[in-house]
C-alpha cells in the first residue's frame, strides 16, 4: 500500500482538482503507455478506487527511479493543497469516531 499521501495526491489528480498538479504527472508519463494508462484509468474515480491506489503506486515507483521528480511532486502538492490563507484537513487511514474538519468555529461543537 503507497503512502497516505500518495494515495491523497492521486485522488486529486483523479478528480483534476489541482491543475498544477495534474499537469507535472501528465508531463512526467508523457509517452510511457504504463504510466499514461495509470493516470487515464483513474480519472473520475473515486478516492478510495483499486485505479487510485494503482496511481499511488506508480507515483510511489516514480518517486523512488527520481528522487528529485517526489520532491517537486510533494511541493507542487503542499502548495497546491494550502493556496492563500486556506486549511488543509486530511484523514487517512482507519478512523472511528466523530471527527470535525473546520477553519473558523466560533463558539461551541457537540455532537
Amino acid at each position: 500500500m503507497p503512502e497516505p499521501i500518495l494515495v491523497s495526491i492521486a485522488a486529486a489528480l483523479a478528480a483534476k482538482s489541482a491543475t498544477s498538479l495534474y499537469e507535472l504527472v501528465k508531463r512526467r508519463f508523457a509517452g510511457r503507455q504504463e504510466a499514461e494508462a495509470a493516470l487515464e484509468a483513474a480519472d473520475g474515480a473515486q478516492p478510495d478506487s483499486p485505479e487510485v491506489v494503482a496511481l499511488a503506486d506508480r507515483l510511489a515507483e516514480e518517486e523512488t527511479q527520481d528522487p528529485a521528480f517526489g520532491v517537486e511532486l510533494r511541493q507542487v502538492w503542499q502548495q497546491t493543497s494550502a493556496s492563500g490563507d486556506g486549511v488543509v484537513n486530511q484523514i487517512t487511514g482507519n478512523v472511528s469516531g466523530k471527527v470535525v474538519q473546520a477553519r473558523d468555529i466560533e463558539g461551541g461543537i457537540s455532537f
